[in-house]
């Protein structure tokens, strides 16, 4: 078969059916193989950066992505998506069209005037784990050795193909990709982390995101159902283990609304991570005393013991062969109260709080939420979630847009489960194009748009919140969604009652739902106020202490020192309330 045939092949048996991308001419010999194979779809999207976060949101799901783009200009506008999904482990394939190889040496289009075509492939090096340019004799070789690193390091690649290169005929023998453990190393580790705990007084785990990527939340959850350890999660690892399951202490947030949480880590003689990511967001600053590599660290093909580094094993094998080494432990633990709490539909002015609980007891079960960064994310993290819903975040790389085309991509992966996409105006403006492909290819989710006029916490994070700077252009959302050929329902709520009306609308419609939710500028989660204002410059915040007695302390002293919130200072002075509060 030819190259692009042999690759196509290749990503199918992954589970790849689907390639989202923008056509050119120096890519159609691969989008010809595409559109020719019954079993593949091809998902044309308005731009390469959308195309890029589509397959990221497909990959999340499915477990691997592709790309489809083509040498220069549209190479090079994914390249963002491309650098989030190595930041977050997720395995995408970024397959680049280029012009036939006697053109090679030629000036054609796209190119910088110092004629180089792999200039482009090494501007893309730093933000793949494996990249290759396709030539006559290293064809068959290099898409094995490309896919071999997706496969195991489960981060993104890079393919230059020249389109002659994608109709040459190369040796079809099938090549497996797959790794095994080093079984001595794995016994091992297995047997030194099972002493470890045994021995341990106070252990608790924290899971996260790497779990998902290495496929690994099977045998994740037996391990800590069979262990009876307490156990927590990092930001982007919520939902992995039943939040009504007796020894879960809640989300890890730092210093943060979880008390129960960081004191159980923090006093922990053994502290095992699975597939953690220790960034200030993910982990809510670096708040933790301890560093997680001196403990059990394990990660998806490597793990730390005591700051020793075990390699070539499988997250999936190591946890497997813990759980039969390990008895139940027996702990009391403190249960925190988890979720949002409900509250009646008075008909006011909406807030943020009373969206993020309602939007919590409207998620059914097997629905896979999506959530852009910022405000959003501190508001999603708090809720409490049906075992089998699936909730993806991007809190690592942290580029807003992101959820929207991850949205398409997401339900384009799994065509049968609701998808609840959930977005602010500011990261909708930057990608909101993608609710036209939506339509198009008569995807169906929920889509919820936060709407307060702006940068929610850029200005909180500004010296005065109501500067311009995080400001941006006025739309109207609801009728931004019936631009769109295609079979929308939309509408703009700004009270609870409303709010709570459309979401009912939304239970009888079988078509895409698109809900403008209008809040004040500055209404934002609690918890991101707490994580706002702690960073603040020359603020000292003390999230625990909520109120102060006016009769107690000088009230000039209490204007100086609460950060810049958006209340007035008469508001301050007759409730005696400083802070977010």
């Amino acid at each position: 078969m030819n190259v692009a045939e042999y690759i196509v092949k290749r990503l199918e048996e992954l589970g790849v059916n689907d390639y989202f991308g923008l056509p050119s001419d120096y890519n159609f010999n691969i989008l010809y193989t595409i559109k020719n194979n019954p079993n593949l779809k091809w998902i044309g999207c308005t731009n390469g950066l959308n195309a890029g976060y589509a397959a990221d949101g497909y990959a999340r799901i499915k477990g691997y992505g592709a790309l489809v783009t083509a040498y220069g200009g549209g190479e090079l506008s994914s390249i963002n998506a491309i650098a989030a999904s190595m930041a977050e482990n997720v395995p995408v394939i970024n397959i680049v069209g280029l012009p036939s190889t006697k053109y090679i040496k030629e000036d054609m289009q796209y190119n910088l005037r110092n004629v180089d075509y792999k200039t482009y492939m090494n501007t893309f090096s730093s933000v793949v784990a494996a990249f290759a340019f396709l030539e006559k004799d290293n064809a068959k070789q290099e898409i094995d050795r490309v896919l071999g690193i997706m496969i195991k390091e489960k981060k993104p690649v890079y393919l230059a193909i020249p389109s002659d290169i994608a109709l040459l005929k190369i040796d079809d023998k099938y090549s497996n990709y797959d790794y095994a453990s080093n079984k001595d190393v794995l016994n091992d580790a297995a047997q030194k982390i099972a002493e470890k705990i045994a021995k341990s007084k106070k252990p608790v785990i924290i899971g996260d995101v790497l779990i998902k990527r290495f496929d690994a939340e099977i045998e994740y959850k037996d391990f800590v159902m069979q262990s009876r350890i307490p156990v927590s999660n990092f930001l982007m690892g919520l939902n992995l283990i039943d939040m009504d399951y007796e020894k879960y202490i809640g989300g890890y947030f730092g210093k943060y609304r979880n008390p129960i949480s960081q004191k159980y880590i923090e006093e922990s003689d053994c502290l095992i991570a699975v597939g953690t990511i220790y960034n200030d967001i993910n982990a809510f600053g670096f708040n933790l005393s301890k560093k997680i590599n001196d403990g059990i660290a394990i990660y998806g093909n490597y793990t730390y013991i005591d700051g020793e580094l075990y390699e070539d094993i499988k997250m999936s094998d190591l946890l497997e062969a813990i759980t039969k080494l390990i008895p139940p432990k027996n702990i009391e633990i403190d249960k925190p109260n988890i979720g949002y709490k409900q509250r009646s539909a008075d008909v006011v002015p909406l807030t943020t709080d009373y969206v993020y609980s309602r939007i919590q007891s409207f998620i059914k079960e097997n629905d896979i939420v999506i959530s852009d960064i910022g405000s959003i994310t501190y508001g999603i993290a708090q809720m409490r979630f049906l075992e089998s819903v699936d909730v993806q975040l991007q809190t690592i790389w942290g580029s807003i847009g992101w959820a929207t085309p991850a949205a398409l991509g997401a339900s384009i992966a799994k065509p049968k489960s609701r998808v609840v996409l959930i977005t602010g105006d500011g990261a909708h403006q930057v990608t909101g194009m993608e609710i036209g492909t939506m339509l198009r290819y008569g995807v169906k989710p929920i889509v919820i748009v936060m709407n307060n006029n702006g940068y929610a916490t850029e200005r909180l994070l500004s010296r005065d919140s109501k500067e311009d700077i995080n400001d941006v252009i006025s739309i109207n959302y609801s009728k931004f969604a019936r631009v769109f050929d295609g079979d929308v329902w939309s509408t703009k709520v700004s009270t609870s009652e409303d709010f709570d009306k459309a979401l009912k609308v939304t239970q009888i419609m079988n078509k895409m739902c698109y809900i403008e939710v209008y809040t004040d500028a500055l209404d934002t989660p609690l918890l991101t106020q707490d994580v706002v204002y702690s960073k603040k410059e020359k603020v000292d915040y003390k999230p625990q202490i909520e109120t102060l007695q006016v009769n107690d302390v000088d009230i000039e002293e209490i204007i100086k020192t609460t950060p810049s919130s958006g209340f007035e200072y008469e508001t301050i002075v007759h409730k005696g309330i400083a802070g977010n509060n």
